[in-house]
């Protein structure tokens, strides 16, 4: 029987291998790009620590009539990194047009979590720490970074998992961010129009801030 030279088998497995992992990314993208089962629904609990020294984040802060934007992020995780100057660009912006960011450390230690917002800065108006990744589990989150739009009476508007950079945070979050701040001058326009005596009662009802 005719003996195969390695030479002749090899490249057809190398070619294999890298198909493999080219395939593997495309299904990982597309399921980190799947809706949320969350979205339309009532925000679930945020975690129910905080970080020493930091305004520690609360389920009321969601409900308060602000469009809110909750960040999950941990300081062993590089696209965080990544992500950290879109994440201060995004908190500058939000106290200018109405919207606030959040975030929830996931997965790390209160050292680790700490020296990372002192090295990179805090983009956060209010911080949840989750260390064991007990409230991520509602929330749906297996790996940061992932970003949640939340609307003034707490419903999820819109999830994006993976880093907010590059095209697809252009073309698929900002358009959700723009929509969500568009729905809410809507509401408080049409809010300003009603009669005094209906305005408090939309007020106390929705939750939102006019």
């Amino acid at each position: 029987m005719a003996k195969v030279s390695p030479l002749v088998i090899v490249p057809p497995l190398i070619f294999a291998a890298i198909a493999g992992l080219f395939l593997g990314g495309m299904f990982l993208g597309q399921g980190r790009n799947l809706p949320s089962t969350l979205v339309g629904r009532e925000a679930p609990a945020v975690a129910g620590e905080g970080l020493p020294g930091l305004d520690q984040l609360t389920d009321a802060d969601l409900r308060d009539g602000e469009i809110t934007l909750l960040n999950y992020w941990a300081s062993w995780c590089p696209p965080c990194r990544a992500e950290h100057p879109t994440l201060k660009a995004l908190a500058a912006e939000g106290a200018e047009r109405g919207f606030r960011l959040v975030g929830i450390n996931f997965r790390d230690t209160v050292d680790q979590a700490l020296g990372y917002l002192l090295e990179e800065g805090n983009p956060f108006l209010k911080s949840g720490f989750d260390p064991r990744g007990r409230t991520s589990i509602d929330w749906g989150v297996s790996a940061p970074p992932e970003t949640f739009i939340i609307d003034g009476d707490g419903t999820v508007l819109f999830r994006f998992a993976g880093p907010l950079i590059g095209s697809d945070y252009e073309q698929r979050f900002r358009p959700a961010l723009e929509e969500a701040l568009a729905q809410a001058r809507e509401y408080r326009s049409d809010i300003q129009e009603r009669p005094p005596s209906t305005r408090a009662a939309c007020d106390v009802s929705s939750g939102t801030t006019l």
